[in-house]
């Protein structure tokens, strides 16, 4: 009980910050990033690189009301058609302008429902993008599958072009809760898609489930961690439902009064949590798991870890290029983000354009604060001697930062001999204590919940 009052009085259930999927986050992006600046970063890229792409499928048969991601509802093909249309378009436009014998690394369908496409669809995106950027050998290929949006024929597609990882959102598996948040998918179909996909020779599965939904409890929470540990997926994100109806009009369909409360979300996290590690999984950051085996705990042992905007990654990849509305691409130099709208995004690929709406370029302390945040974010821990090795920054200045942040968050840091550390105690504040080290202004308003 006393710990639970010490992350009350430091702010846990109250704070609004940041996911720091990116650094500086994409509420800070501006329009100084033109499609004149994106064509100088992707030409700049080094000959025969390995890449990753992230391709965006914006389109839904029906709009989860949970969901804050960019995308539209549709029950008709023909805006699809198009869109199809345009991604292959944009490859186009990126081929002309890419350097010679660029190869993917990481090639990942998400949206949206990309699964929703056709099977000739599916064929025809992956022929195009693979004629541009082969797969290097190696190659991971993961797809978001919606279970209520796939059938035999786009699973024999699926594999046919090479995917070799699966996602599946599960959000819940109670009925009552799958009402109240628009997103009806029971046990049996989610199985059974589990099932086929591993027929397929899929054997990488990943499943998103949140805390934090309306109507949850730690017994409701317990027996749907259980129902999805009976499908053993490989890697798992237990991520906090993030209520922002003033950004996604659609959440306004789900009762507030039905949400738990801040330090109940904080109980929800913790009941799943220990299930995971009670069947074997290894804790990755702040809101994965994963079976020791897979490739994202062996980076998390080596320290290989990294964070992008899917999350946790083992992907060291320099460049990401995102295709399609809305996607983000990111370079050394910095982040560049497609036009939201797909008519904006449709018009700029039609004329040959590139389709970049906004972006960021780093520049004086971004890619400095950024590795700490990434560092304590992924290891809960900032070591000193790389960043002073890489980015040249005075080790003066890191233990000031230190030590300032150790003041605000008594008993919950600690600086050590190698740099700086959150303790055991102090992981569920590890957002807000990231954001202590954030060199920009940040307006709450932007941001979800710090847990």
């Amino acid at each position: 009980m006393e710990h639970l009052a010490q992350l009350r009085r430091l702010g846990l259930f109250d704070a609004k910050v940041p996911r720091y999927t990116s650094y500086p986050p994409a509420t800070k992006f501006s329009n100084d990033v033109t499609g004149a600046v994106f064509r100088d970063w992707v030409s700049a890229i080094p000959e025969g690189s390995a890449i990753s792409v992230y391709m965006h499928v914006p389109f839904c048969r029906r709009l989860c009301w949970f969901c804050a991601c960019r995308t539209q509802g549709t029950r008709s093909d023909a805006p699809v058609n198009a869109y199809v249309d345009s991604l292959r378009q944009e490859v186009a436009n990126l081929a002309a302008i890419l350097p010679e014998g660029v190869r993917i690394a990481r090639l990942h369908w998400g949206g949206g429902t990309p699964t929703l496409l056709r099977p000739e669809q599916m064929h025809s995106l992956a022929d195009t993008i693979l004629e541009a950027m082969p797969l290097a050998r190696g190659a991971e290929f993961s797809v978001e599958i919606d279970p209520n949006e796939i059938d035999e024929a786009r699973l024999d597609a699926l594999a046919a072009i090479g995917m070799n990882r699966a996602s599946i959102g599960v959000q819940d598996f109670d009925e009552d809760i799958q009402k109240t948040i628009g997103r009806i998918q029971g046990y049996e179909v989610t199985r059974e898609t589990v099932e086929a996909l591993r027929a397929h020779g899929i054997r990488s599965l990943n499943a998103d489930i949140l805390y934090g939904l309306p109507h949850q409890n730690q017994a409701r929470m317990a027996e749907s961690v259980q129902m999805l540990l009976s499908l053993s997926p490989d890697r798992v994100a237990l991520y906090g439902y993030a209520h922002v109806p003033w950004m996604a009009k659609r959440q306004a369909m789900i009762p507030t009064d039905a949400l738990p409360s801040p330090e109940e979300r904080l109980h929800l996290f913790h009941t799943a949590r220990r299930l995971f590690l009670w069947d074997g999984y290894q804790e990755i950051g702040i809101d994965h798991f994963a079976r020791p085996s897979d490739s994202m705990a062996v980076a998390a042992r080596s320290g290989h870890l990294r964070r992008n905007f899917q999350g946790y990654t083992d992907d060291t990849c320099d460049v990401l290029i995102g295709l399609g509305a809305s996607a983000i691409s990111r370079f050394p130099q910095g982040f560049a983000q497609n036009a939201s709208g797909t008519a904006q995004y449709q018009a700029s690929v039609r004329e040959g354009q590139m389709a970049t709406g906004r972006g960021h370029i780093f520049k004086g302390e971004d890619h400095w604060r950024g590795r700490m945040i990434e560092m304590l974010l992924c290891d809960f821990a900032i070591e000193s001697a790389p960043l002073i090795a890489e980015y040249g920054v005075d080790e003066l200045t890191l233990r000031r930062l230190y030590r300032s942040v150790d003041e605000a968050f008594p008993g919950m840091t600690r600086t050590t001999q190698n740099g700086f550390e959150i303790t055991e105690e102090g992981r569920p504040l590890a957002r807000m204590i990231a954001r202590a080290f954030d060199g920009y202004e940040m307006r709450a308003e932007g941001h979800s919940a710090a847990f």
